[in-house]
C-alpha cells in the first residue's frame, strides 16, 4: 500500500488543521494507521492510532484530548484532526501502516510509510 499525507500548513497557536493520509491499494480496510511527527531535532514520536475498523483509537498524552484520528475506508483515507495547536506541535507529520493494530505503537510496529507533511504552529 502506498501512503500520501496532505494538509500541513501554517497555523497560529489554537488554531486547527486536518490532515489527511490517502492509500492507494484496494485492501486499506485491512490496515491499521498511525500517525508519527518528527519535529527539528527531535525523534520521531507516536501520535495517534486508528484500527482497521476505526473502532479503537489510542493517543500520545500530549495530543490527547486535543486531536481526533479517523477513517473513511471508502474513501481510502485517514484524518487526524489537530485542534488547539501548540507551537510544540510542530513538527512533520507522517502517515504510516500496518496489518496489526497496536495500542501505544513505536516505529517499527509499521510496515508502509508515507511521506512528511509539515505543520507549522506559531505563537
Amino acid at each position: 500500500v502506498q501512503l500520501q499525507a496532505s494538509g500541513g500548513g501554517l497555523v497560529q497557536a489554537g488554531g486547527s488543521l486536518r490532515l489527511s493520509c490517502a492509500a492507494s491499494g484496494r485492501t486499506f480496510s485491512s490496515y491499521a494507521v498511525g500517525w508519527f511527527r518528527q519535529a527539528p531535532g527531535k525523534e520521531r514520536e507516536f501520535v495517534a492510532a486508528i484500527s482497521v475498523s476505526g473502532g479503537v483509537t489510542y493517543y500520545a498524552d500530549s495530543v490527547k484530548g486535543r486531536f481526533t484520528i479517523s477513517r473513511d475506508n471508502a474513501k481510502n483515507t485517514v484524518y487526524l484532526q489537530m485542534n488547539s495547536l501548540k507551537p510544540e506541535d510542530t513538527a512533520v507529520y507522517y502517515c504510516a501502516a500496518s496489518t496489526t493494530y497496536y495500542s501505544n505503537p513505536t516505529e517499527t510496529d509499521y510496515d508502509y510509510w508515507g511521506q512528511g507533511t509539515l505543520v507549522t504552529v506559531s505563537s
